[in-house]
């Protein structure tokens, strides 16, 4: 046998649906604000505000969120100036400078950019000493084009 379509367990065939005609028209009735009351809900007691809100809290006790520290301006300067000097060579003497002079002023002033003046230091320097050994590097070899004992006659 095939499968019994459209009866119940009981063997009792279903009321076919029938969905409602267009011309229907189906009217809800809610009850009106104010009235409405389920006994399984609390009732409202005299004196408390009305909607069941909790009266505001008060403001939370101890000390407020601390404050984000500023940044020094001077170790941003210095770590820009630092990496300015890859391709200037000429900055990166000033960015360790004011790396030196950022690191003095956080510690006075208890601000916040001692890893980035500490950055602009180390690269500030590096840069310094690589550029003074390409500068040494290259009177080198001028002075010894100039002492080679090659001799032209014209």
């Amino acid at each position: 046998m095939g499968a019994t379509t459209g009866v119940t367990a009981s063997g009792d065939r279903p009321l076919p649906w029938r969905a409602p005609s267009p011309t229907t028209e189906i009217t809800m009735t809610y009850p009106q604000p104010g009235n409405w009351s389920d006994p399984s809900w609390p009732q409202q007691q005299a004196g408390q505000p009305e909607g069941g809100y909790a009266p505001p809290a008060y403001p939370g006790y101890g000390y407020p969120p601390p404050m984000a520290r500023p940044t020094n301006s001077l170790a941003i300067a210095a770590l820009i100036c630092s990496l300015a000097g890859i391709a200037t060579c000429i900055s990166a003497p000033v960015g360790a400078i004011l790396g030196h002079v950022a690191r003095r002023q956080i510690r006075e002033r208890g601000e916040a950019g001692d890893g980035m003046a500490l950055a602009g230091i180390i690269v500030g320097w590096i840069i310094t000493g690589l550029m003074v050994l390409l500068i040494a590097f290259y009177v080198v070899i001028i002075i010894i084009a100039i002492n080679s004992e090659t001799s032209t006659t014209y």
